[in-house]
């Protein structure tokens, strides 16, 4: 229990942007693996526009804190490599 009004607010905040972050990275997930159900499908546009969607909202987490932008960074090229890899 907080001892203090500071600490008690800071104690609701944390709460607020955990629920936030986990739908985030939820959303996250769900989004790269569409990517990774229509790569193995052997659907190269559905798999394109999977992909831009899923690394449009690594940037607009990574730009919002909920990861790290080299983590984002990284996602987005294992998964542009596997993307080009069945493209070939």
């Amino acid at each position: 229990m907080a001892n203090t009004k500071s600490a008690a607010k800071r104690a609701r905040q944390a709460t607020t942007r955990s629920a936030r972050n986990a739908s985030v990275m939820s959303a996250l997930k769900s989004s790269q693996k569409k990517v990774q159900a229509a790569i193995s499908s052997g659907k190269p546009e559905d798999a394109k526009v999977a992909y831009q969607r899923f690394s449009t909202a690594l940037d607009k987490a990574a730009k919002r804190g909920v990861i790290h932008k080299n983590s984002a960074d990284r996602r987005k090229s294992t998964t542009a490599r596997s993307l080009n890899a069945a493209k070939s």
